[in-house]
């Protein structure tokens, strides 16, 4: 990018000191990756695009439904009908606001198998994901790689950020030693507000720049957490865990997991079925259904349907099964109409 369209673009941004052109050619040439393009990682991923950061990968297993609208800022109606996979979409907005940066969409779930590929030449990851399993496998191969990544949450009105720097700040394992026991609210139990995602998006997004542009005097070494609706902030810093299975054993046992086959989507009443990558050609398949339910595909996603169920199939044999929350049910469903 010459300088007259870095003064153009991002004058702004260059205009503020501690960003300044150094720090903007900075932007330019990082590599950063999202995982999951939901609420906070749509939002983080339209802020860091707009920022000028140079490359972005959005890692994403889901697609676009309606009901995302009110709270994932990239996408639109369009997408919804369509069915476009969370990534996809995603690249196509960004690419339309910001042609001079690369986007790589990643229509795939984060699991051992194939993080290493996903994540590979990346300098910082940010989690725009869900759940605490996808949550400590990022933590395992970011300390393993001596990455750093950003922890983000946000669920009702509360919304919560983490900066951890492998062996100098306290990782995801330091603070919670085990899977956390018990129900969890989740987006679908208990709602969420736009606003404290956006919210939380944009504080993890303005501590990804202070690291890509070198300010690590200004990186935050505490948890942050809010309640918009209650007004209740706290912060506290935690310290790294002495005898902590990841920062000290180097026991990274969710990198050296043998994967997660069937995964019930929390919340959803919806089956994630994992398969080994297999091509799908999605107009034989819909030709074979067509007899059995109503079924439609664009270059992505097929989605099939047969009352009570929903089958929305990707191109790497992946299948999302929505109307049961039982995997033996989800995975007769699979072989039935997909196969095995």
């Amino acid at each position: 990018m010459t300088c007259l369209e870095l003064d153009e673009r991002y004058s702004r941004q260059v205009l503020f000191p501690e960003i300044g052109r150094e720090g903007q050619q900075k932007l330019a040439t990082a590599h950063v990756a999202i995982v999951g393009c939901g609420a906070t990682g749509s939002a983080m991923a339209s802020l860091l695009a707009r920022a000028g950061v140079g490359t972005v990968r959005i890692i994403d297993r889901d697609y676009v439904e309606a009901s995302n609208l009110q709270r994932q800022s990239l996408f639109d109606e369009s997408d919804a009908a369509e069915s476009l996979p969370k990534a996809i979409a995603a690249a196509r907005k960004i690419a339309a606001f910001n042609s001079r940066i690369v986007v790589e969409p990643q229509v795939a779930d984060l699991v051992p198998e194939n993080i290493e590929d996903l994540l590979q030449e990346t300098q910082l990851i940010l989690d725009g994901t869900d759940n605490f399993e996808t949550r400590y496998l990022i933590n395992d191969f970011a300390v393993k790689s001596s990455l750093p990544w950003i922890y983000v949450a946000a669920v009702g009105s509360y919304g919560a950020t983490l900066n951890i720097l492998p062996r100098q700040t306290a990782c995801l394992a330091c603070i919670f030693p085990d899977l956390p026991r018990g129900a969890f609210e989740t987006c679908e139990t208990a709602g969420i507000l736009n606003s404290v995602a956006n919210l939380v998006a944009s504080i993890a997004a303005a501590e990804a720049m202070k690291l890509l542009v070198g300010a690590q005097n200004r990186l935050r070494r505490s948890l942050l957490s809010f309640d918009v609706w209650r007004n209740e902030r706290a912060e506290v810093a935690p310290r790294r865990r002495p005898g902590c299975r990841v920062c000290d054993d180097e026991d990274f046992v969710h990198l050296a997991s043998a994967g997660r086959p069937h995964i019930t989507l929390c919340g959803r009443n919806s089956v994630q079925i994992h398969e080994q990558a297999r091509a799908i050609d999605f107009p034989e398949i819909s030709a074979r259904l067509k007899p059995h339910g109503a079924v439609r595909h664009n270059d992505f996603v097929l989605k099939f349907w047969r009352e009570p169920y929903e089958i929305t199939l990707f191109q790497d044999g992946r299948a999302i099964i929505k109307g049961t929350s039982d995997t033996a049910v989800a995975r007769s469903l699979y072989a039935r109409y997909v196969g095995s």
